[in-house]
């Protein structure tokens, strides 16, 4: 038995002891940061993570979690955020995969999966986007044949984030292409190491390759494999997209991250302008915002924790962060001037700030635009006129998308 386990049956623990054992463990635990992934290494991580209970503090207890309140998580975070942990390769998983399958999935799909996502056995990957259905998910055209006992996929995905390292997928994929584009689709999971399938990397302008594209040739998926109900997909890609923009306008950028308030503060002390009026005002801005949206994702994890979906209000996080994002760079801009384009080779903060430049775009289209996000909040957040939909009701075989007819 694990200790997490030992813990998680025990009574709460008192929430400041809690934070101390966070301090402390981390504190011995946390490695040095590394500008290069190890993905072994990551796993060892996260299985140290879940052995000393710190991993899936809100899940439930049955499927490995402590199921302790939404304050212990809060607590862990703050905690977590002096250190740049080498945990991102579990984020999609943890964020948005996991939270889906835990909503949705059947008991057995809950008790297989989501206990080795905790552990660091497995990383999945979200399979939505392809190259002609970004935005408008509902338009893509993956197709899904079911043959027997197990469905045959064939198609494409494209910015898929880790799934270079991938072992299981939430695939959503069209599987009635007579029934309206929303209503023809079912989520899978399926496993990224079947054959058919292939990952390329998609290198961005960071030099970088976070994304992937995803070719599926005849690729054979279990019919248990489902998640949710067939033709049900589009309820399921909405719990996953509802969890992905919680997860992404709530992901904290460790203090060491040169583009966090903590950082760009200290650059702006070691460059003599922090009492600069106009710098000040900039530095306020920036802490002011950065709090605000802590404070807002505190309350919907203490909503979801009381089972209340975020719902729309995902989108306000989302967007909220990637503004954020955009504020931080826009800031340490203009303190750190020419430094920004000319910094010093060794100076590997320099690198690291370029790097959080070139980076920061991406967080207005992954998971969906500010665009997006606007249009969802205006209209199912703030009641809003919807935009009219000239395609509700037609069969998507009957709609010009793409080489559909």
């Amino acid at each position: 038995m694990t200790a997490a386990t030992t813990i998680a049956t025990g009574s709460p623990p008192d929430l400041d002891a809690f934070r101390e054992q966070a301090r402390a463990w981390l504190r011995e635990h946390a490695p040095a940061p590394s500008p290069v992934t190890d993905i072994e290494a990551a796993r060892a991580f996260q299985a140290a993570l879940y052995d000393a209970g710190f991993a899936g503090i809100t899940w439930p207890q049955d499927v490995g979690g402590r199921g302790l309140s939404t304050a212990y998580q809060q607590a862990f975070s703050d905690e977590e955020a002096e250190y740049e942990l080498p945990t991102y390769p579990f984020t999609i998983g943890m964020g948005m995969c996991g939270p889906t399958v835990n909503d949705l999935g059947t008991p057995e799909q809950r008790t297989r999966y989501l206990p080795r996502l905790l552990r660091g056995e497995d990383i999945w990957c979200q399979l939505f986007s392809e190259p002609g259905a970004g935005s408008d998910v509902a338009s893509l055209q993956t197709r899904a044949v079911l043959d027997g006992d197990s469905w045959v996929v064939d198609g494409q995905k494209v910015w898929t984030t880790n799934a270079q390292w991938a072992d299981f997928g939430a695939l959503l994929a069209r599987t009635d292409p007579d029934r309206p584009k929303h209503s023809g689709l079912t989520m899978f999971v399926v496993d990224m190491h079947a054959p058919g399938v292939t990952v390329r990397p998609l290198k961005d302008m960071s030099g970088r390759a976070p994304f992937n594209e995803i070719y599926f040739d005849s690729v054979r998926i279990p019919a248990d494999a489902v998640i949710g109900e067939v033709n049900g997909g589009w309820h399921a890609a909405v719990t996953m997209l509802g969890h992905e923009r919680v997860s992404i306008g709530s992901r904290r950028r460790p203090k060491t991250n040169p583009l966090d308030f903590t950082a760009i503060a200290a650059l702006a002390q070691r460059l003599g302008v922090s009492g600069e009026p106009a710098t000040r005002e900039r530095l306020a801005e920036l802490y002011a915002r950065e709090r605000v949206l802590e404070l807002f994702n505190v309350r919907l994890r203490q909503e979801a924790a009381a089972g209340i979906a975020p719902g729309a209000r995902g989108s306000v996080a989302k967007l909220a962060g990637s503004m954020l994002a955009r504020l931080a760079v826009d800031t340490v801009g203009e303190i750190a001037g020419p430094e920004i384009v000319a910094w010093d080779p060794e100076d590997t903060t320099g690198a690291a700030v370029a790097l959080g430049i070139n980076s920061t775009p991406s967080s207005s289209i992954a998971g969906g635009t500010n665009e997006i996000q606007r249009g969802i909040i205006g209209e199912r957040v703030l009641g809003l006129p919807k935009e009219p939909s000239v395609d509700k009701g037609v069969p998507f075989r009957e709609l010009k998308v793409g080489t559909q007819k």
